[in-house]
């Protein structure tokens, strides 16, 4: 008899915590799904201009470290829809904004002509490119790797051919491109 009570009170203890154990849950997700339903609201507003901009990755030398850096730059959407390579490459000429950052293109070089085929872009530089410190074997390798990594930065982009005024140039190969 004394073990019949004893097993009914156990009975009644784990039902009850299993009991408590599900509407402990049930409250959980119930308080959960109003908060997923709740609306955000911002803490300021974000301008009709602002919605029109897209941030873009671009790489310049850190001059601190001689590495290359990625500098985020905001940029019209309107811009990288229309002509997106134009755009980013232009901005890699014009430099970083960041002062611990340093341009790798040499001044004077124009964007003459972009063109995607399949995963590569071909970049057609003008001769100003060729401007470089060629006393400095890193000065190079920064300058490419600058334009491939910004590049490639687009999800279409893998491959990187770098032309001089429409032609193959021995100084930037195919196979020195490459991501």
């Amino acid at each position: 008899m004394k073990n019949k009570k004893i097993i009914i009170s156990f009975i009644v203890l784990v039902i009850a915590i299993f009991l408590i154990g599900y509407f402990s849950i049930r409250y959980v997700k119930e308080k959960k799904s109003k908060e997923e339903i709740s609306e955000y609201t911002p803490q300021e507003e974000i301008s009709e201009e602002q919605a029109r901009e897209t941030i873009v990755t671009l790489y310049f030398l850190d001059s601190e470290s001689n590495t290359l850096k990625p500098e985020a730059r905001l940029v019209s959407v309107k811009d990288v829809i229309t002509s997106p390579y134009n755009t980013i490459i232009e901005l890699l000429i014009n430099g970083p904004k960041n002062e611990k950052l340093k341009k790798l293109i040499p001044d004077n070089t124009q964007l003459l002509n972009t063109s995607l085929e399949k995963e590569c872009l071909t970049v057609d530089f003008s001769n100003e490119l060729l401007n470089y410190n060629k006393n400095n074997q890193n000065e190079k390798e920064n300058m490419v790797k600058s334009i491939v990594n910004t590049l490639t930065e687009l999800t279409e982009v893998n491959k990187v051919k770098i032309l001089i005024n429409g032609q193959v140039n021995e100084e930037f190969k195919d196979e020195y491109v490459r991501k």
